[in-house]
């Protein structure tokens, strides 16, 4: 069980396969580009939880033992890249 707080990005309830493996894709890579070996723990089991679903509680908690600062790059990056695209007016 993911907590209400963690239900972000790829650990939202109730997402489709094909999108939760898009978010995890897309989080694996934020966390590899930004952490690098500090966050190899959090992008192998973004990685297995593209297969294995039951692996995003034990990602969650891994990208929560990053350090502070790791985990606000994370955030910020993956904030970003997931926000709605904003079409400007006719």
């Amino acid at each position: 069980m993911i907590p209400i707080a963690d239900q972000w990005g790829p650990f939202t309830v109730g997402l489709d396969h094909p999108e939760r493996v898009a978010r995890c894709r897309c989080l694996r890579a934020v966390v590899h580009l930004t952490t690098g070996p500090r966050g190899e723990t959090a992008s192998r089991l973004l990685l297995t939880a593209e297969r294995d679903p039951a692996a995003l509680s034990e990602a969650a908690r891994a990208l929560n033992a990053l350090t502070p600062i790791d985990k606000r790059q994370v955030w910020a990056s993956y904030a970003k890249l997931a926000a709605p695209v904003r079409q400007e007016p006719a």
